[in-house]
């Protein structure tokens, strides 16, 4: 015959995993649509030209057209000996942001903002299909890695085209703040160790 105390602490126990559960799918809801939310604010500023302008030719530099420009800028500072280690370990990790964005994104599978919310511009063509975290994010910061440790005066230029970045593509509709952050705190948390750990093979 089965222990009824024993019976009723099993059911205490699933009660409070339910609502534990509950509550945590409850907390994510919020967040998310407090990220939607931000979304909608940030991308109001493309009614104006000037901000949609903006936003466009950010995001459009991102797909890689920057990368080219930040070489010449590094090689006209610093010349070619000093000026190609940059670039080869800044090389080196948007090759490896390229190689993991996609599989982080397929992992994830967040829907883009203007999926969730017709009603939100999309000002561009998407490169890939889903949102979480941002290659574009992910990468930049990645590349600017190494830059800013050899050229630590290039750090605020480095946060000013973070920014740049991270609010272009929120306000061209196809990333949440999240992923902007997440793209950020990744192309930073991968990329700075491994120009550390290669920095002397260069």
């Amino acid at each position: 015959m089965p222990n009824p105390l024993a019976t009723s602490s099993r059911l205490t126990q699933l009660a409070r995993l339910r609502l534990a559960d509950a509550r945590q799918s409850s907390w994510i809801a919020r967040c998310a649509q407090a990220d939607l939310e931000a979304v909608r604010a940030i991308c109001s500023a493309v009614r104006y030209p000037i901000c949609r302008i903006l936003a466009v030719v950010v995001s459009k530099l991102g797909n890689g057209w920057v990368y080219p420009i930040l070489a010449a800028i590094v090689l006209s500072q610093w010349g070619w000996e000093d000026g190609k280690r940059m670039i080869l370990l800044a090389g080196v990790n948007a090759a490896i942001m390229h190689m993991l964005y996609p599989l982080i994104k397929h992992r994830f599978k967040r829907r883009r903002p203007f999926k969730v919310d017709p009603r939100l511009p999309s000002l561009l063509k998407t490169l890939d299909e889903h949102s979480f975290p941002s290659g574009h994010a992910m990468t930049l910061t990645g590349v600017m890695a190494p830059i800013v440790m050899l050229w630590p005066a290039a750090l605020f230029s480095a946060v000013v085209m973070a920014c740049c970045m991270a609010w272009s593509r929120v306000a061209t509709g196809h990333h949440y703040p999240s992923d902007v952050a997440a793209g950020v705190a990744l192309g930073v948390g991968l990329g700075y160790p491994l120009s550390a750990s290669l920095i002397a093979y260069f």
